[in-house]
């Protein structure tokens, strides 16, 4: 990276009037510049930040934390960030831990940097939400990168290729896996660094935590069935189909042998027929639409 890079932190925000001064003044001691996505708060988020020497992204209503890290990575492409660095605005996250994070990827060696919350033992992580952590991050992983320890993780940093290569579209808490496995799907390289985080803070996040964990693996769930339709949605469409056969032959058996067809047996096999079916034609097509999708995005690149 030639010359002094330009380092941007961005803060989505909702409702955090009595937190954002704090994390923006402090955040500023490290960055170039500091982001806010206001999220359609209704109170003096925006304002103070704003006044604050921040740019600050507005949105009209609500969209929720996807939309608004979808803003800031726009924003920071926008500005010609060299580093993107995410951290909440409710004051968990120290920005002091800033430096830290973005060294990897000023030295070359990541393309995005975590800061995990269980490098250093999860100290100060609620049961609860350490539970609930290690489960979405145990999809994640399976997904993405095996060597995850936080997937859910909101502090971190973003390179240049990481910011080009990726635009969040999930809306929720989803987000943080959707941007792993587009992630992985471009080539990127993560890093992890251990950080400790503030839970007794003074307005603390309001997230539903089931939610919050149904949000996530649904996300999880979408995205890992995009990117293999045919084992996803193929393998449970070949397996009904042999429940189906079964079926079909118990009915021609007793026809054979009674002259009748027993009505729910029968119904069982033309339900099976179809559900298999069914799955069997969208597991090719989202392959043939993944596949020209993939091979579309390989000629942009190569006439770039």
């Amino acid at each position: 990276m030639s010359g002094r890079p330009f380092i941007v932190a961005c803060i989505p925000a909702f409702n955090e009037e009595r937190t954002i001064a704090r994390v923006v003044i402090e955040a500023q001691r490290y960055v170039d510049r500091v982001v806010v996505c206001d999220d359609g708060s209704t109170d003096l988020t925006g304002v103070i930040a704003e006044r604050l020497g921040a740019v600050v992204v507005r949105h009209e209503r609500n969209m929720g934390y996807g939309a608004a890290l979808r803003s800031l990575f726009l924003k920071a492409r926008e500005m010609g960030a060299d580093v993107m660095v995410t951290l909440d605005a409710d004051g968990q996250h120290d920005p002091s831990y800033i430096p830290k994070l973005v060294e990897p990827i000023l030295k070359g060696e990541a393309d995005i940097v975590i800061g995990s919350r269980f490098l250093c033992g999860g100290r100060g992580v609620p049961g609860y939400r350490k539970w609930g952590i290690k489960v979405i991050t145990g999809l994640a992983r399976r997904a993405s990168y095996r060597e995850l320890t936080d997937a859910q993780s909101g502090f971190r940093a973003y390179g240049r290729r990481a910011l080009e290569a990726i635009t969040p579209v999930e809306c929720g808490m989803g987000v943080s896996t959707e941007i792993l496995l587009k992630a992985r799907d471009n080539g990127l390289r993560i890093k992890e660094l251990p950080i400790e985080v503030n839970y007794d803070v003074e307005n603390p996040s309001t997230r539903n935590p089931l939610y919050h964990g149904l949000s996530v693996v649904l996300s999880t769930v979408k995205y890992w069935s995009m990117r293999h339709p045919l084992i996803f949605y193929g393998m449970p469409g070949l397996a009904t189909l042999v429940v189906a056969m079964v079926f079909w032959v118990w009915t021609f058996k007793i026809f054979a042998a009674t002259r009748q067809v027993i009505t729910n047996i029968t119904l069982v096999a033309i339900g099976a027929t179809m559900v298999g079916l069914m799955l069997l034609t969208t597991a090719v097509i989202l392959w043939v639409l993944v596949s020209v999708v993939k091979e579309t995005k390989s000629k942009n690149y190569d006439m770039h």
